[in-house]
Parts: structure tokens; sequence; C-alpha cells
């Protein structure tokens, strides 16, 4: 190699370093700025008059009154509802489940009940006690009506920013308002001339400030949550995801880094607790230290998309956009007071849910023929196939 054919390689090599360099800087960076757009995402406005308003009208309001049995029986059986939903959402859309992602408006609360009630149900219909696999669950009408209808006092027009609380849309789902007849539960449908099909951020302020129009408000009463429940303590969240319960995490404990890069789930799928949030998210899942793992643990599904946060997943099947988080920081966020379990077409009343062999190591995910995600004549859902509510 000549004098000059080193040289030039050696100012090749230099700019490829000062290229990777700057590729690096840039990546970093927008990784920065995406940590610091989601944590801008948040929606839970503290409600503690008119939570606690609605749990007086309950005749059972906390877990453990309302699920004696389940309170009794459940042994700390790790279990992972996550693999249910998976399930059903393949066999009704032919495509795995993807996490949602409430986008740049403040609606997590109605996020989180949204895919609590669909998650119920999807535990529903693998234990045999629905018909068909569900549709996912529509955030927008409970987004409106938590802020509105089911709101302590019922308002009509809500010009409060964005936001609502866990005992609003508690009371929403399960059709509790003071106008009996309206609140409960849409699907990604298309009713008459609306379209719930795909998720609206307009369509979600618009009734998150005038309230769901009242004939869809009705609809939704056809299908309601039979249960939902203040869950308290650790021992309450467990049984109830246990026997298929989902559990709604509405408080200001967050997971953000305090130098606002993205946070890394460690080795074994744990954030750390972090910056505050005034947040709502689902806790789906629970694994327990006498069970093998390094400690007792929720999963915590997060409605930033899948690429909010990064790291190391377990199980290998573990949902992109979720982490676990120790017993700790549940108990934490459960001591605010407005976090919810949602039941199913039983209430809460008490069951072993048929794991199989959905324990480690994760299920093969078994591809569809077809990607397209049509749907077929069997795939229909009968209207009323899904009522909840007597």
């Amino acid at each position: 190699m000549t004098r000059r054919q080193a040289q030039m390689w050696s100012w090749s090599a230099v700019g490829f370093v000062v290229f990777a360099a700057v590729i690096g800087a840039l990546v970093e960076r927008a990784t920065h700025r995406i940590a610091a757009g989601v944590e801008s995402r948040f929606g839970y406005q503290p409600n503690p008059d008119g939570t606690r308003e609605f749990l007086l009208e309950l005749d059972r309001p906390t877990f453990a009154a309302a699920a004696g049995e389940a309170m009794a029986e459940a042994t700390g059986v790790d279990t992972f509802l996550f693999r249910h939903t998976q399930k059903a959402h393949q066999s009704f859309y032919g495509l795995p489940w993807k996490s949602w992602d409430q986008g740049n408006h403040g609606a997590c609360v109605s996020f989180a009940f949204a895919l609590g009630s669909y998650s119920a149900q999807s535990v529903d219909w693998v234990e045999g006690r629905m018909a068909r696999p569900p549709p996912e669950v529509s955030t927008e009408p409970i987004y409106g009506g938590s802020r509105t209808a089911a709101r302590l006092p019922p308002i009509g027009r809500n010009t409060g920013g964005d936001g609502s609380y866990g005992g609003a849309a508690a009371r929403w789902i399960s059709g509790k308002c003071k106008d009996a007849t309206v609140g409960g539960i849409l699907y990604r449908e298309k009713y008459g001339d609306i379209d719930l099909t795909t998720y609206s951020i307009p369509r979600s302020i618009e009734w998150g400030r005038d309230g769901v129009p009242i004939a869809l408000a009705r609809e939704a009463n056809k299908i309601k949550a039979v249960a939902v429940a203040q869950v308290n303590t650790w021992d309450e969240l467990c049984a109830s995801i246990e026997r298929g319960s989902p559990v709604v995490l509405c408080s200001n404990v967050g997971y953000g880094r305090f130098d606002n890069t993205m946070p890394v789930r460690d080795s074994d799928g744990f954030l750390p607790r972090g910056k505050a949030w005034s947040h709502a998210m689902l806790c789906w899942a629970v694994r327990h230290a006498k069970n093998g793992s390094p400690r007792d643990g929720g999963l915590i599904q997060n409605s930033w998309s899948e690429n909010w946060c990064k790291g190391p997943k377990w199980p290998s099947d573990q949902p992109d956009g979720s982490f676990w988080a120790s017993r700790e920081n549940i108990q934490a966020a459960l001591d605010q007071g407005d976090c919810f379990a949602i039941g199913g077409v039983d209430g809460f009343q008490w069951r072993v849910l048929d794991n199989g062999n959905w324990f480690e190591p994760a299920p093969a995910v078994m591809l569809p023929e077809s990607l397209t995600g049509r749907l077929t004549a069997d795939h229909v859902v009968p209207r009323g196939t899904f009522t909840l509510a007597p």
C-alpha cells in the first residue's frame, strides 16, 4: 500500500468514526425525546371524594368483601392473564395482540379500564364461559363517560383539560351511573354511523368534553361489568389475578428515569420506581418468590406503545411495553385507594384457571394461515353474547 493510499484509508476510518458518533448521538437524542414525550401522556386526576362516594354505593366495595372465597382459595400461583388475551385476540383478529398507544392525549384511565375489561372477557372465553372471543373494548366511551355522566356529581360538559379517575371509570363500565340507563362497555365496532373500530383522539377529546352521545351511552348499558371492586392489598391483587380478574392501578407511583432517558428493565424484567406519574395502568400477571421468582412482582401493561421502554423480559412472551413491578411498589399504588379489579361473567366467584401448559417455557405462537386480519362469519360476535349484567 502506498503512503497516499494509507492516508486515504486513515481519513476514511476517521470519517467513519465521526459518522458513527454522529448517528449514535442522533439516536440517543431521539431516544431521549421519545422517553420525554411519552412521559407527558398522563391523564389520572385523583378524586378521592368521587371514588369514596362510588364505593359507598356498592354492597361489597372491596375485593376482600366481594370475593371472600377467592381470598381463601388463592394459593399464590404464578398467573399470566396476558396469555388469555393473546389467545382471544389471535382467534378473533387472526393477529397477535400488541400494546395499545393512547398517543398525545391524557386517556390513560380509559385505556387501563378498556384493556382490563378486554382481558377479563378474554379469560372468560378461554375458560369456556363465553361463546365467542371478544373484540377489543373501545376507550373513547369510557373516557367520555367517566368525565361526565359517571363523575360525582354528574356533569353534562367537562372543560377541565384531560384525564379522569378510577372510581368514575369503574362506575361507567359497571353501568352504575346516577342515570341508570347509561354506562357500560362498547367494542371496537361500528354502531350505526359511529365507527369505533379505530382509536380516535379527536373523538375521545370531544366526548370527554361533551359526553358520550346519549344513544350510544344507552347502547353501552346493554353490556356491563358484573362486578368491580376496590383492591387495597397485595394479597387481594394476587387473588384477583389468580381467579382471572386483572387490576387497574390508578396512582402517582411512577417508573420514569430522573435523567429522562428510556427506562430499561433489569435482567428479571423489572423496572425500579422512579419519577412520580399521575397515571393509570393495568396489572395482569403475578409471580411469586416462593415459586422461584427473584422477588414477588406484578406485570404492569402501559399504554404508551411497545417502544417506551426496553430490556430483558420474563417470561419470553411478556408483552412489549410492559414491565414487572415489585410487590412494594404495587402496594404503594394500592395504598392510594383508586385501584379496581374487574370481574367476569361470574363476578368474582372463585375458579381455578386452566393454565394447562401455559407455564414457562412460553407457549409457541401459532401463526394464522392468513395475516389479513379480515373477520369471517365465525368471528362475528352476536349482540348480547357478552352481556355481563343481569
